[in-house]
């Protein structure tokens, strides 16, 4: 059997994007990653231990090819020292383990956060490739090719609607919880060739280099959490963040993650600097229709126009719920759906809720508090008390 990561380059982009952040400005970060499923699978994940193992080590045995590494300079955000640092990187495997829990996988990555934050990824892909081998192959792919004709013929249909002001846009995000590695390339391949009036990039960096097509992404939530133990107040983490960002951006990648800590206390860090540095944010937690409403309203009472700014939805989506946002939204602000699991493993078998997250920094924990029941995550309940008092969420 052929091995699960094909090219350290299938990766989600804002792996990169972070990476490069944080090795310029805290290069001395120490972290800890845990891997968590949310849901009850048909077969108990800790039988994947061996296999898993075995992934790892060929994972570990994998460095960016030349090619790999002059596609990333080209990407003009993509600064010529990190490119460098890429040519002579490899993963560590002493930094990264897997162990079972009764029918459990816990697996954790500990080291410079430099070293261990590109694991995440992998891992959900190699946990989630090796979990679907075990059902109907034949099976799953024709139900997943017929519900990907039946997405297609969908948009094609919204082609006779009256459009809004601005374009409908999507956008693959569904490397890590993908049915397989070869699924998700004739997804983006079909996709790309029969509706490219609509699909316009992927977060899969192999994909976008192979299909010539754009690599999508900014910021995920650990890039965030990590400064709530990067010494600032913590209250101020979400503006230090943003801050390090500009300045190592610059103006570009300018999409801002929302739901950190929640919404609201989102926006009031957002203000006036904030609001006309950045293109716009990122929905990934909470109703997208108020979250949506909430964003407009905070660029009306900063007297930004919110039609040149953009809302960029990814949370749980499908090509009929994007569909709809748009058109609620589409007349008034710039949009783009980044749509994953229900592009990339919709065969008519249970996916997995698996994440790895960032759950400890520099020594002490770091939390997410989503604005969804559920996709908060934090080992430490203090901390997370602490936390929801100092930002009044209560979710």
């Amino acid at each position: 059997m052929k091995p699960v990561v094909r090219s350290l380059l299938e990766t989600d982009l804002y792996k990169f994007t972070m990476w490069q952040a944080l090795l310029h400005r805290h290069p001395g970060a120490h972290g800890e990653y845990e891997f968590k499923c949310r849901n009850q699978p048909e077969f108990p994940l800790a039988e994947l231990k061996e296999a898993v193992e075995r992934e790892l080590d060929h994972l570990c045995s994998l460095m960016f090819t030349d090619e790999e590494v002059a596609y990333l300079r080209s990407l003009r955000f993509i600064k010529s020292d990190f490119a460098d640092f890429l040519t002579v990187f490899r993963f560590q495997r002493k930094f990264i383990t897997v162990e079972t829990d009764g029918p459990h996988l816990r697996i954790k990555a500990v080291g410079p956060v430099v070293h261990v934050m590109g694991f995440e990824i992998y891992v959900l892909y190699i946990v989630n490739e090796l979990y679907f081998r075990r059902f109907d192959q034949a099976g799953a792919l024709l139900e997943a090719r017929k519900r990907l004709a039946g997405k297609i013929a969908e948009l094609r249909a919204f082609d006779k609607e009256p459009h809004r002001s601005n374009p409908f846009e999507f956008f693959d995000f569904g490397v890590r919880r993908r049915f397989s590695g070869d699924w998700h390339d004739e997804v983006v391949r079909t996709l790309a060739r029969e509706v490219p009036q609509y699909f316009k990039g992927t977060s899969n960096v192999h994909l976008a280099r192979k299909y010539n097509l754009v690599p999508i992404g900014t910021m995920a939530h650990e890039y965030m959490q990590a400064f709530q133990s990067f010494g600032v107040r913590l209250r101020d983490f979400q503006k230090a963040a943003l801050e390090d960002w500009v300045q190592e951006y610059r103006g570009d990648l300018g999409t801002a993650l929302t739901d950190v800590v929640g919404m609201n206390a989102f926006l009031n860090d957002f203000d006036l600097y904030f609001a006309k540095l950045f293109d716009g944010l990122r929905h990934d937690s909470g109703d997208p229709v108020e979250w949506g409403e909430k964003a407009i309203a905070h660029y009306h009472k900063l007297r930004i126009d919110p039609r040149t700014k953009r809302l960029v939805f990814s949370d749980s989506l499908s090509v009929p719920k994007a569909l709809s946002l748009y058109r609620h939204f589409g007349d008034r602000i710039m949009t783009g759906f980044g749509i994953g699991t229900r592009l990339t493993n919709d065969t008519g078998i249970e996916p997995l809720n698996i994440v790895m997250k960032l759950v400890r920094c520099n020594g002490q924990a770091v939390a997410k508090l989503a604005d969804t029941p559920g996709k908060s995550q934090c080992t430490d309940e203090t901390f997370l008390a602490y936390l929801r008092q100092v930002f009044n969420h209560y979710v």
